[in-house]
C-alpha cells in the first residue's frame, strides 16, 4: 500500500480560500474593448462576455444575455451564464454557478457602474461555498464598455466549515465586457 502524505491543513485553507476567490471574481468578468452601445441596441447586442484566472486556475464564459444595453439599467440572466444554457468553465477542478440575477446601474458621467448583489456557489471535490457581495462599484476603462472592479469582499453564506468567513477581491481583479 502506498503511503500518500497528508496535505497540511494550512495547504487545504490557501487552497479552498483560492476556490471563494476565484468564484467571487469570476461572477463577472470580460476582455477587450467594446464600442458604446445605444440603448436602443438588439437583443444580439445585449450580451457579456468573462473571463478571469485567480491563483493560477481561469473561469470563463461567453454570451450571457442581458435585458439592455449598456449605460441602461440592466439585468445579467444566470441561465445564460450557468451550464446547461450557458458555458461558465473553470479550470483546476472548480465548478461555479451564479445563483442570481444581478441588475447592473451605470453612471456614464462618473465612468462607473454599480451591481446591486452577486450571489455566487463555487465546488470542488466535495467542498461547497456560498458567498454574496453586495453594492460592488466597477470603473469603467476609457470609452469602452469595459469595466475593473473596485476592492470588495464577499460574505460566506453558506458551505463547509473549511470555506472562509468571506474573501476579499482587490481592485482590479475582475472586470466585465458589455456588447
Amino acid at each position: 500500500m502506498r503511503h500518500t502524505p497528508p496535505i497540511k491543513h494550512g495547504t487545504r485553507i490557501s487552497r479552498i480560500a483560492g476556490i471563494a476567490a476565484l468564484v467571487v471574481a469570476a461572477a463577472f468578468t470580460g476582455t477587450g474593448t467594446a464600442l458604446a452601445h445605444t440603448p436602443g441596441a438588439s437583443a444580439a447586442d445585449q450580451k457579456v462576455d468573462g473571463v478571469i484566472v485567480v491563483a493560477g486556475n481561469s473561469c470563463s464564459w461567453t454570451n450571457a444575455s442581458t435585458s439592455a444595453a449598456a449605460p441602461a439599467a440592466l439585468t445579467v440572466d444566470r441561465t445564460t451564464i450557468n451550464a446547461p444554457g450557458g458555458n461558465l468553465a473553470c479550470g483546476g477542478g472548480i465548478a461555479a454557478s451564479l445563483n442570481n440575477n444581478p441588475a447592473f446601474t451605470f453612471d456614464d458621467t462618473a465612468g462607473t457602474a454599480r451591481t446591486d448583489l452577486i450571489d455566487i456557489t463555487g465546488r470542488q471535490s466535495f467542498i461547497s461555498c456560498r458567498y454574496k457581495a453586495t453594492n460592488i462599484v466597477w470603473d469603467r476603462d476609457g470609452t469602452s464598455r469595459k469595466y475593473i472592479n473596485r476592492a470588495f469582499t464577499a460574505a460566506k453564506t453558506s458551505g463547509s466549515f473549511l470555506c472562509p468567513g468571506s474573501v476579499n477581491t482587490p481592485a482590479g481583479d475582475a472586470s466585465m465586457l458589455f456588447r
